[in-house]
């Protein structure tokens, strides 16, 4: 139905990526990717899952009074009913992102959602996935996201980011691959470059490792 929703978890926790770094925020984590990244770490959320009606799911939402929500996956756009739910969160007065892959299009987002678009580099291994029609409805209250694996994934992103002057469109993220790239590295390439790039980490990892729900 429409109105239903496969729900992985929804959870609170601290911000740990994008603008909102840091503040109090409620998750709910959507079922179901078409992606299979190779560095992926939320990969219980591929199956499974709980069925709730998106009423259900703001329902739950309200029993932690947030004024941050992040709708995540997953692949939150495989499903057609998170479209309803966005709008729903957004009616109630909550400061709404969505994490997305940026391989399903994000037109139909409501508008007053922030949109966190994660370009996937070569490492990845699913860059050919990346629909690059989504940076046209970028706005300054989105973000794109790249998550850089090595020294080549650098430069394929500095790359995009020029050629789409995503610096000039809204905030753009650079975040090393978890227990891969160390961040110093990254955090040296962008300051060699001068390149316009917020530097982040993973702060919910810093935090609490990998530990699901947090």
């Amino acid at each position: 139905m429409l109105r239903d929703l496969r729900i992985t978890e929804i959870f609170y926790s601290l911000q740990g990526e994008a603008r909102t770094v840091g503040w109090p925020t409620v998750f709910v984590r959507l079922t179901g990717c078409p992606l299979r990244c190779r560095y992926c770490d939320t990969t219980y959320a591929f199956h499974g899952g709980e069925r709730l009606s998106v009423e259900g799911v703001l329902e739950k939402v309200s029993d932690y009074s947030p004024r941050f929500v992040t709708v995540t996956g997953g692949e939150p756009l495989a499903q057609p009913a998170v479209l309803p739910l966005l709008r729903g969160l957004c009616d109630r007065g909550y400061e709404v992102s969505l994490e997305t892959s940026g391989a399903l299009p994000t037109h139909d987002v409501d508008p007053r959602v922030a949109v966190v678009l994660d370009l996937k580099t070569p490492g990845s291994g699913e860059s050919a996935r990346n629909a690059y029609a989504n940076i046209e409805r970028l706005r300054a209250i989105d973000q794109v996201k790249f998550v850089i694996t090595n020294a080549d994934d650098y430069e394929w992103s500095r790359g995009i980011v020029e050629k789409y002057d995503l610096a000039g469109r809204c905030d753009v993220l650079f975040s090393p691959v978890h227990d891969g790239l160390a961040p110093r590295d990254l955090a040296d390439w962008i300051l060699r470059d001068r390149l316009p790039v917020r530097f982040q980490i993973q702060l919910h990892k810093v935090l609490w490792g990998d530990v699901r729900g947090r």
